[in-house]
């Protein structure tokens, strides 16, 4: 049997890690950013001869972001390609300006939802999508071999692109039909002092709606501290104070949103996607079906049954869900977490698109948030992270086998279990979803428990 290759540095989304810890270093940032350089821009067939690779470079509100953003620059330049700059941009950004400026490649720097202590380098094609895993292993294979720099009148050279946020913002109300606006509507943005502070309040605003902007004030530390898609409770809060019709909330990085409705209930990617799916039905609009992950929630696959639209799960992670939506042909699909993709408005999960996604099916409809997300009631669903030292295999561990089986019959098919490691941290998340929530607590709570003996 071919043993499975396994990637060193690459997880599900991007080289991630602890800020002065390895990976996360400015040495290694500097050869990763001369190792995918040389991949990168050797994948792009129609650059001309003798014309110079361009690499776009954004990231996002993190102090550690003008520590690494130099180091990048430093490895790209030695391996010959020139680089753009943007600033704090959101990743959905990146991916849309590579394409619109015909980069060989775009990179970000950005840890997404987690702390400030945290960051991480996420790579784009010229298309604008995900890297596939062959790439990230000749990546990786590149950074084994050592650093062969350019003579110096071959190094690249760099350049700030100074009306990068107004090429996005102009991008993203194009995704929105022209013949309606948002007028009339009172709109609380919860950005969480990252990447979209300075994009998604214009974007909204010129669309006519009034804006009551939080989490906007980035310093560099509280990028997610409390605020955001991660923390909704101060949005929660925000749109039942200023009366609001609806609240948004984003990550760090712009990728993922969760919506909250005018009583300040709380809508998680589940149910955004939801919405999407049958509006899109309702329009004759739906090209196909809908892809979820294997964390996506019962209730969902069992209504959109119900609703006649084909549904498959992915592995977690949004470029899992990009490769099924190609290999299906369908063009939507997302997470629990809040990454929506919408293959015909853009080539990669963007939490402001998804919005406006969600905004179009209430001003056709003439309907309310809460009136659109009442047709999904969501199954309880608990998640518990055990920490774990070292990487413990699931599948050949018998008590932990046995406690999931155990769970599974209580269930009596009637909901789901799922283990799995985190693909950023050192974690084993247990996943358990049913009709019942004191049961479904109880039994994810026991499974975790033997996860913890097993990993002691």
């Amino acid at each position: 049997m071919t043993k499975k290759l396994t990637k060193k540095y690459f997880g599900t989304d991007g080289i991630r890690g602890r800020v002065g810890e390895y990976p996360i270093t400015p040495d290694f940032v500097m050869r990763l950013g001369y190792a995918a350089g040389l991949v990168l821009t050797g994948l792009d067939s129609h650059l001309a001869a003798g014309a110079r690779p361009t690499v776009l470079i954004g990231k996002d509100t993190r102090i550690s972001g003008y520590m690494l953003e130099p180091a990048l620059q430093a490895g790209l330049s030695a391996a010959g390609v020139d680089v753009l700059l943007t600033g704090p941009m959101p990743t959905p950004a990146i991916a849309y300006l590579t394409r619109a400026l015909r980069a060989q490649a775009g990179i970000v720097i950005s840890a997404s939802h987690n702390p400030f202590e945290d960051n991480g380098i996420k790579f784009f094609s010229s298309l604008g999508t995900k890297l596939d895993d062959d790439i990230e292993f000749a990546i990786e294979a590149e950074l084994e071999r050592p650093m062969q720099i350019k003579p110096s009148d071959k190094l690249g050279k760099v350049r700030r692109i100074t009306d990068a946020g107004g090429r996005y913002i102009e991008f993203c109300k194009s995704t929105f039909p022209t013949d309606l606006d948002l007028r009339g509507l009172k709109i609380v943005l919860d950005c969480a002092h990252g990447a979209t502070y300075h994009v998604a309040p214009p974007v909204f605003h010129e669309l006519g709606a009034e804006i009551i902007n939080i989490g906007n004030q980035p310093n560099g530390l509280n990028i997610n501290h409390e605020a955001g898609s991660t923390h909704p409770q101060a949005l929660m809060k925000a749109v039942v104070e200023h009366g609001a019709d609806l609240g948004i909330a984003f990550d760090g990085d712009g990728d993922r949103l969760v919506m909250v409705d005018q009583h300040g209930t709380l809508l998680d990617g589940d149910q955004l996607l939801y919405i999407i799916a049958m509006h899109r039905q309702q329009q004759d609009q739906l090209s196909g079906g809908v892809v979820g992950t294997l964390m996506t929630n019962l209730a969902l696959e069992h209504a959109l049954a119900k609703a006649d639209i084909p549904f498959l799960r992915a592995k977690v992670g949004d470029r899992y869900v990009l490769e099924l939506l190609n290999q299906q042909d369908w063009q939507l699909g997302g997470e629990n977490s809040g990454h929506i993709l919408c293959m015909d408005k853009h080539s990669s999960g963007d939490g402001i698109i998804a919005a406006l996604q969600v905004l179009h099916a209430m001003r056709t409809s003439n309907t309310s948030l809460a009136e659109l997300g009442s047709g999904l009631v969501l199954y309880p669903q608990i998640l518990i992270n055990v920490k774990v030292a070292e990487r413990i295999e699931l599948d050949s561990n018998q008590a932990i086998q046995d406690s999931v089986k155990s769970a599974e019959q209580a269930l009596n098919g009637h909901g789901r279990v799922l283990l799995r490691p985190s693909g950023t941290e050192p974690k084993i998340r247990v996943m358990v979803e049913g009709q019942d929530h004191a049961q479904v607590q109880a039994l994810a709570e026991s499974i975790a428990e033997v996860v913890r003996k097993s990993a002691a």
